[in-house]
């Protein structure tokens, strides 16, 4: 389904003109650390993003990797360290006193989730569930917002669905509704938080293609997968953490090909068998 030749050739396309010069930082952590109930689920995780680049963070079940992308925009509130989105950084100021609400909702908007149970309002159509936040939040006229908000659906392949209500969508349109939602939003990160894993299997591929689609258009996202074949084809980067430390990262290349570690090399061989 992901041929890397492809997908490489379709990004180089979009992107290389811009990375004439070096592209700027995205997203910054540094020492990041967070503990529940006195265990440590992240451990002085050092990660920097691109503008443009695909980041994908793969690793077993309890790893870390949903509490990693949760502090990126402070729905959790780490321990120590600190995150940097456009060159702001959010949830505290450089003393380290917490952000006003206000501000750190204005920060927090920068980036978009998708979560892995969709998160839908069930009581709001389609269209309705796309132009809530523009309208409430970024203070766009309804007008504008469903402008907008069918823009997008139409580019994640929703546009007929614009009234139904959540309840009448399978998994995957669901998602696809879920990721025209957030980038309503106008954000400039995407974060994925295993996008697919509430899915049928044959439901899927319709997501992913959507993703690997505003790779190619340039979208800056950091998805959390345990898609192997996908994380290979689309990835600037991937990142594999393990009991909360990040134990490898690499291109995808010499991740898949030629993995530093062992404990990469056993994950990978499992996924393969």
């Amino acid at each position: 389904m992901f041929e890397k030749s492809t997908s490489e050739s379709v990004r180089s396309e979009q992107t290389t003109p811009e990375r004439t010069a070096p592209a700027r930082t995205a997203v910054s952590i540094r020492h990041l650390s967070k503990s529940f109930d006195g265990v440590e689920v992240l451990r002085d995780v050092d990660l920097e993003v691109r503008e443009g680049d695909v980041v994908t963070i793969l690793g077993s079940s309890g790893s870390g990797k949903s509490t990693l992308l949760r502090c990126i925009n402070w729905l959790e509130r780490p321990d120590s360290g600190s995150i940097h989105i456009g060159g702001q950084r959010i949830g505290v100021n450089d003393a380290g006193r917490p952000m006003p609400v206000r501000e750190l909702a204005r920060v927090r908007a920068r980036t978009g989730m998708v979560f892995q149970s969709f998160n839908l309002w069930p009581h709001l159509n389609v269209l309705h569930n796309v132009t809530e936040a523009p309208i409430h939040v970024l203070g766009k006229s309804k007008a504008e917002a469903e402008t907008h908000a069918r823009e997008l659906l139409e580019k994640v392949g929703m546009s007929a669905k614009a009234d139904a209500y959540p309840s009448t969508l399978s998994g995957g349109q669901k998602q696809r509704v879920a990721i025209a939602r957030a980038l309503a939003m106008q954000p400039e990160v995407m974060l994925f938080d295993e996008p697919t894993s509430a899915l049928d299997p044959e439901l899927v591929g319709e997501v992913l293609a959507v993703i690997r689609d505003l790779s190619a258009e340039g979208y800056t996202m950091i998805v959390v997968t345990h898609e192997m074949a996908f994380s290979r084809a689309v990835s600037d980067k991937v990142v594999f953490l393990d009991k909360g430390l990040i134990i490898e990262q690499a291109d995808p290349e010499t991740f898949f090909t030629n993995p530093s570690t062992e404990r990469v090399r056993k994950f990978l061989e499992r996924e393969e068998s």
